[in-house]
């Protein structure tokens, strides 16, 4: 995979999470971490066309529960719920859709697949380690941007 191939991901979510999220994320450092991550959740995105993979979005409860929040009007929650699980899962499409526009104006015809919303229980066979690179949100914790080409 090339490396470049995620920052248009690593664009877009900066974009959008300020935008939906009303908070500005910071990039830490490009890490390698577990395809199957430590995350609470993940949400995964298909890649096919000219890029075939996946990208995934993980976060920890608590974060995904604060960007919820922030994407309901400020809706205090205790736990996910099928609304919050709906929410996360629509800002993992917005990110992409947004990634994907980007990559159309760079030649790069990708399409992308409905998000999957990944709980921590839920198996991955993969143990592969991948490129990912944080962001950290103030106030909120840290949202990964993993990406796997096939």
């Amino acid at each position: 995979m090339r490396a470049e191939w995620i920052h248009p991901f690593l664009q877009s979510a900066c974009t959008v999470i300020e935008q939906i999220v009303q908070v500005r994320p910071e990039r830490g450092e490009l890490e390698m971490l577990a395809w199957s991550g430590a995350h609470d959740l993940r949400i995964q995105i298909g890649l096919t066309g000219q890029l075939t993979g996946h990208v995934v979005f993980g976060l920890n409860e608590e974060a995904a529960l604060k960007m919820a929040s922030a994407m309901m009007g400020g809706f205090p929650l205790q736990a996910l719920d099928a609304m919050s699980e709906s929410a996360i899962s629509e800002l993992g499409n917005m990110i992409s859709g947004n990634a994907t526009t980007l990559m159309y104006n760079q030649g790069i015809h990708v399409d992308i697949t409905p998000p999957q919303l990944l709980l921590a229980a839920t198996p991955s066979c993969s143990t592969d380690k991948v490129l990912a690179i944080p962001l950290l949100m103030d106030g909120i914790g840290r949202f990964d941007v993993l990406m796997r080409a096939e």
